[in-house]
């Protein structure tokens, strides 16, 4: 499997559990505010780790 191919695959499970949190992080927004923060800032987690791997992939692909 090649780089490009591995950071892709991580980007798409990144991204996939990004929106699953900030789903769960509306869902709960008028019901448990807690809840719905802390989702909301494990999916802002998520997004600069996803951000890190866009930047390196474009970094790469010009290689």
């Amino acid at each position: 499997m090649r780089v490009n191919d591995t950071i892709k695959n991580r980007q798409e499970k990144l991204d996939e559990q990004y929106k699953q949190l900030m789903e769960q992080a509306y869902n709960f927004r008028q019901t448990d505010s807690e809840v719905s923060d802390l989702a909301e800032f494990r999916a802002m987690r998520l997004l600069n780790k996803l951000n890190a791997l866009r930047y390196f992939s474009r970094n790469h692909a010009q290689i």
